[in-house]
């Protein structure tokens, strides 16, 4: 059930049809300390974590300037850098104050600053993927949008992606520009993105669901997804990331981990192959 570079078993999805990534990405929020707050506790581990990300076929690898702040893009620049053949997408428009503290904050003035200092951080002259991490209640979309399609143009990013957005939302931004990939809260047991997912599905827009290993309650030890991990020999974070990337070809899962060992269990989740007759199963328990 291994390949040489087992994230390339998860297949191909080319980001704004035209940039190929591997499916299975990495999500680098745990690369900071406790609260997503300042540095990891071992620092030595997470630079070593980020390096075996390209030994095992990740080149999609999704952070944000919010992280830290600033430590997960200073970490990807230290470990990665300059990036062969790999995907850095960032996010920006959370603001923090401390340990869990998040604030959306979209001026125009700031979103702008924030790209320039990603670009800064992560040794690049332009951004694959620039995602807006909340769209910012208090600042009028247009506004928000309007800086965001200026980038583009200048070509400080190359294709733009939302987080946390309906359907609505999604549409509202396509008049300003392209949208490539949209980041909801998506797993097992929290399906409320359901009808955001289906569109991204209608319109080839990469849908990046956060937060992919939770399954709540459902792993009791005689539930159809306890049985089929059991039976498959995999365990039931793998199972949960096995069924994403069956659920949608526009699903790109970014499971996060700070641990080598976490990080290779993860990705061999892409050489997992599920039945329909266990998908239908897993879908149903979790419905």
């Amino acid at each position: 059930m291994t390949t040489q570079l087992p994230a390339a078993a998860s297949g191909q999805f080319f980001i704004g049809a035209d940039l190929p990534v591997n499916r299975l990405g990495y999500g680098a929020m745990r690369i900071t300390g406790e609260g997503i707050w300042g540095e990891p506790t071992d620092l030595k581990q997470a630079r070593a974590t980020l390096t075996r990300t390209r030994e095992l076929g990740v080149n999609f690898i999704d952070t944000a300037d919010s992280y830290g702040p600033y430590v997960s893009e200073d970490l990807i620049r230290e470990a990665l850098h300059p990036y062969p053949d790999m995907v850095i997408a960032t996010k920006a428009g959370q603001t923090r104050h401390g340990p869990n503290i998040w604030k959306p904050l979209g001026r125009p003035e700031y979103l702008r600053q924030c790209a320039l200092m990603s670009l800064r951080r992560l040794g690049l002259e332009r951004i694959d993927l620039w995602q807006l991490h909340r769209i910012d209640p208090q600042v009028p979309e247009a506004e928000q949008f309007e800086v965001i399609s200026e980038m583009r143009k200048e070509g400080l990013i190359r294709h733009v992606g939302l987080s946390e957005v309906s359907v609505a939302q999604i549409e509202a931004a396509r008049k300003y520009f392209p949208v490539a990939t949209v980041q909801n809260r998506y797993n097992l047991s929290d399906r409320q993105s359901e009808a955001v997912l289906d569109y991204c599905g209608q319109h080839a827009i990469g849908f990046i669901p956060w937060h992919p290993l939770a399954a709540g309650a459902l792993p009791g030890p005689n539930s159809a997804v306890a049985q089929i991990a059991r039976r498959l020999g995999i365990t039931h974070g793998q199972l949960a990331l096995a069924w994403l990337l069956k659920r949608s070809p526009v699903i790109l899962p970014i499971p996060g981990t700070s641990r080598i060992a976490h990080l290779e269990q993860n990705v061999a989740a892409a050489t997992v192959e599920l039945s329909d007759e266990d998908f239908a199963a897993i879908s149903a328990q979790a419905a």
